[in-house]
């Protein structure tokens, strides 16, 4: 019969017997520009920074 050479470790061990998986995050569509982000974040689309359907920031072009 067969014996292992070494101890498998609870972690070890409890990880192969997970069945968590990594999920999709959820995504938020913005009412202004219709682009999807994610929720409760700021995000930049066409040199402006949106924040709940508004612009907070433009960026400034060097020359």
């Amino acid at each position: 019969m067969a014996h292992p050479k070494r101890k498998i470790s609870k972690t070890r061990r409890d990880k192969r017997r997970t069945h968590y998986k990594l999920t999709a995050p959820s995504m938020a569509q913005c009412p202004t520009t219709g682009e999807f982000h994610l929720p409760h974040r700021a995000f930049w689309l066409d040199g402006k920074l949106y924040y709940k359907g508004q612009v907070i920031m433009e960026k400034e072009v060097l020359a």
